[in-house]
């Protein structure tokens, strides 16, 4: 397996982390599958979200199961309104693809928040920047090295199942 650029920078940080790979032949890319692919329970496996106001982009970390809540994005972010990037930018913008996107090592730091959820876990996994990578680390080392903030992010109308 060879490095991505998350893991050579967390590298060069020092950090630990630990990488699990699964399989996507299947095309199941989404969180919770990923979840159940690397057997973790889905409140620790988060996903990276990007979305984009009218003048800067911002990079949201949130567990796979749940769904992002734009007004309380929009004003972590200090912005009136965000929206979802549209997946045919974010390689643009990032340098990764759906489904690896880390939120670390993307083509230049974006404001970036973590749900509070991973602030009292031992570890969480993201993506480690590529298709069937996730690495495995410390919530505040991950809150370091992308240089976020911990905040309440998640929707509260509902808890998405898959």
């Amino acid at each position: 397996m060879s490095k991505t650029n998350a893991m050579r920078i967390l590298d060069k940080n020092k950090i630990t982390y630990g990488i699990y790979e699964y399989d996507n032949e299947d095309g199941q890319i989404h969180g919770v599958a990923v979840a159940d692919k690397i057997n973790k329970p889905a409140e620790i496996v988060f996903k990276t979200l990007v979305t984009h106001s009218k003048q800067n982009l911002f990079v949201f970390v949130i567990p796979v199961a749940e769904e992002l809540d734009l007004k309380k994005a929009a004003k972590a972010a200090g912005e009136k309104k965000i929206e979802m990037l549209p997946m045919k930018e974010l390689q643009k913008w990032t340098g990764y693809i759906r489904g690896g996107c880390s939120p670390v090592g993307m083509k230049k730091l974006f404001p970036t928040f973590i749900d509070q959820s991973a602030a009292h876990l031992d570890k969480m996994l993201v993506s480690a920047g590529k298709v069937g990578l996730q690495m495995e680390l410390n919530p505040q080392h991950m809150k370091d090295i992308v240089s976020a903030a911990f905040i309440d992010l998640i929707s509260d109308d509902k808890v998405r199942q898959g």
